[in-house]
């Protein structure tokens, strides 16, 4: 842990808008490269005869690429994560009353879904350590009108995958057989799981290229996965006007974008190691801050760090937690961002949505939870004005 005297020198020096937003709204970064690709595609397009055009080279180029890199036969760009998630609630052809299970801890757009779609959300606690679908509760949540299990790779992370396939297939459904596992990556894009890529393991996997990712597509894009050969067609008719055979609509994602997908995936691994770079880093940095649990990695993973998640100490939750933040903010324009608080108490549709359902455990970790600010850019110098920062606060808490 940085000394006392050495964290006053560095608190005085200048500081940065790199760290000042919990969750930085450009997750990556653009060089040449890119801007060269979007002139090319742009420059290359402009005779009537070509156009931006759909099934088009750059597209199914960054296709088979994003296939490759997470190493399944299937890969279909969209674009939105948001809307890949629908898209996987549709191929379910959800019935009235069907269940769908879904981490409490979690962006909104997951259980949205499910909605969307006439689902049922029938919400689970997630592991302390790993904020990942617990697969115990899971099974405990399992009726027999469940359909699926919908994890979230959260925060980076990979939900334990072989667990909740192995669940899903002790529980089967009564008319469809063996429940779906769909995994949502949208936070997760270049982790890993027991040697794969998250996005090789269950039924299909959903990734987001918005701009706060890992890596982006001109602020919105993202891709569909699975090794399901039927499945990737019912996803390429849904985002084409049916195909002529089934309903559908317009879900693609643009010529341009994905010449500029393809640039940013060959630049992913080095964006992912960046992000474990300051995570280690960080690790040392805040070692022996008692109040402050860091970030687990489990053996089997490779974390991407999309987002540095922290815990408080049971006593400190809530308002205490509340005032790090702003204390971090006000004081040393250090941003923190809480992610997530259980949905059905963060958003008001979903809380009316899912009435009678609430898990004191999720509540109890929510008001613990918090993101540090991180970003594949940060240096060594950056890290440590975060975590004096963070040091500074924590200590002067320690005495209210």
């Amino acid at each position: 842990m940085i000394e006392t005297s050495r964290r006053r020198e560095i608190l005085a020096g200048e500081r940065s808008t790199l760290y000042s937003f919990g969750e930085p709204l450009l997750g990556g970064t653009y060089t040449e490269e890119e801007i060269e690709a979007v002139v090319k595609t742009i420059r290359a397009s402009m005779d009537p005869s070509v156009g931006f055009g759909f099934n088009v080279d750059e597209i199914l180029n960054f296709e088979r690429e994003f296939a490759e890199f997470c190493g399944v036969r299937h890969a279909i760009s969209i674009n939105g994560a948001g809307t890949g998630l629908d898209m996987a609630m549709m191929a379910l052809n959800l019935e009235p009353g069907d269940e769908v299970i879904v981490p409490a801890i979690n962006f909104k757009a997951a259980a949205l879904s499910v909605i969307g779609q006439g689902g049922k959300v029938v919400w689970c606690d997630v592991d302390e350590r790993t904020f990942q679908a617990d697969p115990e509760d899971v099974e405990r949540r399992i009726t027999p009108r469940t359909r699926a299990i919908f994890p979230v790779h959260m925060n980076g992370l990979s939900a334990p995958m072989d667990d909740l396939l192995e669940v899903a297939e002790r529980n089967p459904h009564p008319k469809h057989g063996p429940l779906a596992v769909i995994g949502d990556a949208a936070r997760a894009l270049g982790g890993g799981y027991k040697g794969t890529h998250i996005g090789k393991k269950g039924w299909c996997t959903v990734f987001s290229f918005h701009t706060q990712k890992n890596m982006t597509t001109l602020g919105e894009g993202g891709a569909i996965t699975t090794d399901d050969d039927e499945l990737i067609e019912r996803f390429r008719a849904i985002r084409q006007f049916g195909g002529g055979h089934t309903w559908g609509t317009n879900y693609k994602m643009t010529k341009v974008q994905a010449a500029v997908g393809s640039v940013q995936l060959r630049r992913l691994p080095e964006f992912v190691e960046s992000r474990r770079r300051v995570a280690h880093e960080r690790h040392k940095l805040l070692a022996g801050l008692p109040e402050i649990t860091l970030p687990h990695e489990p053996p089997e993973c490779r974390h991407s760090f999309y987002l540095y998640t922290c815990l408080v100490p049971d006593a400190w939750a809530g308002a205490k937690r509340d005032r790090l933040i702003a204390i971090m903010r006000e004081e040393y324009g250090v941003g923190c961002v809480v992610a997530n608080p259980p949905q059905y108490i963060q958003t008001p549709y979903l809380r009316k949505m899912t009435p009678g359902q609430d898990l004191p455990h999720s509540n109890r970790l929510a008001e613990r939870l918090f993101c540090v600010s991180i970003h594949p850019s940060m240096t060594t110098r950056h890290n440590e004005i975060i975590c004096a920062a963070l040091i500074e606060t924590v200590e002067r808490l320690r005495k209210e």
